[in-house]
C-alpha cells in the first residue's frame, strides 16, 4: 500500500477540516424588452436563487454546473466559464461552503428553460422583484457577473454573441446599451466598435430612412 502523504506538520490531509464545494452559475441574457436579465430558479424553500449544486465526489466543476443547470432549470447546451471563487467562511448560513461561481452569456431565444422551475429577472430590478433577498451570497455573484460582462462589452462588439449576424451599428449599440444599462454616445460607440467589425456587401431593408450598412463580428486576432 502507498504511504499516506503527510505535510511538514506531520498531518494527514484528512486531519484538516474541509469546506463543502458548491458551484453557482449566473446565466445572463438580454430580454426582448432590452434589459439585462439573469436566470433564477426556485429553491426548495420556495424562494429564488441561482442554479447551483454541491460538487459530487470525483466530479469536475464544469460537469456539476451543467448538471445543476439541467436539473434545476431545465437548461441544456450551455458553455459556462469560471468567474470567481467566493470563499468567505461565513458567506453561507448552511455552513462552511466555498462557491466556485460561473458565468454564461446566452441569447434570449436560445435560453429554453422550464417555466415551472426557472425565470429570467432583470438585473436592475432584482430587489424590487424578489420577495426576499437571494440566499448564499448569490446577489454578490450576480453583481460580479454583471461587472465582468459590462467590462467585456465596453471594449469589444458583442463578445457574448447575443445579436444575430449580420447587424447594423445601431442595433449593436442598442444591445450594448442594454448590457450597460445606460445610453451610449453614437459617434463614440462607432469609433470604438466599427474597426472591430467585418462589413458585408449588404444593407438593411425595411427601415425608415437611408438603408444602413450591415456588419459581422470580426474574427479574433
Amino acid at each position: 500500500m502507498p504511504i499516506p502523504y503527510r505535510d511538514s506538520s506531520d498531518r494527514l490531509l484528512t486531519d484538516y477540516p474541509r469546506p463543502s464545494v458548491a458551484v453557482d452559475t449566473a446565466v445572463l441574457t438580454v430580454t426582448p424588452e432590452a434589459e439585462l436579465g439573469v436566470l433564477l430558479v426556485r429553491s426548495e424553500a420556495g424562494g429564488w436563487r441561482l442554479p447551483g449544486t454541491f460538487l459530487h465526489p470525483g466530479e469536475r466543476l464544469v460537469d456539476a454546473v451543467i448538471r445543476a443547470l439541467d436539473v434545476k432549470a431545465g437548461v441544456r447546451g450551455l458553455a459556462p466559464r469560471q468567474l470567481h471563487v467566493f470563499d468567505e467562511p461565513d458567506r453561507d448560513d448552511r455552513g462552511w461552503v466555498l462557491s466556485v461561481a460561473h458565468l454564461d452569456v446566452v441569447p434570449f431565444d436560445s435560453l429554453a428553460q422550464d417555466p415551472d422551475r426557472a425565470t429570467i429577472v432583470p438585473t436592475a430590478a432584482l430587489e424590487a422583484w424578489l420577495p426576499a433577498p437571494l440566499p448564499y451570497g448569490h446577489a454578490q455573484i450576480i453583481a460580479a457577473a454583471v461587472a465582468e460582462l459590462r467590462a467585456e462589452y465596453a471594449e469589444r462588439p458583442d463578445p457574448g454573441g447575443l445579436l444575430p449576424e449580420p447587424f447594423t451599428l445601431s442595433s449593436l449599440r442598442r444591445l450594448h446599451e442594454a448590457v450597460a444599462s445606460r445610453r451610449l454616445l453614437p459617434d463614440s460607440f462607432r469609433r470604438l466598435m466599427q474597426p472591430q467589425l467585418a462589413p458585408t456587401d449588404d444593407v438593411s431593408e425595411g427601415s425608415v430612412g437611408k438603408p444602413a450598412r450591415l456588419f459581422r463580428r470580426a474574427p479574433a486576432a
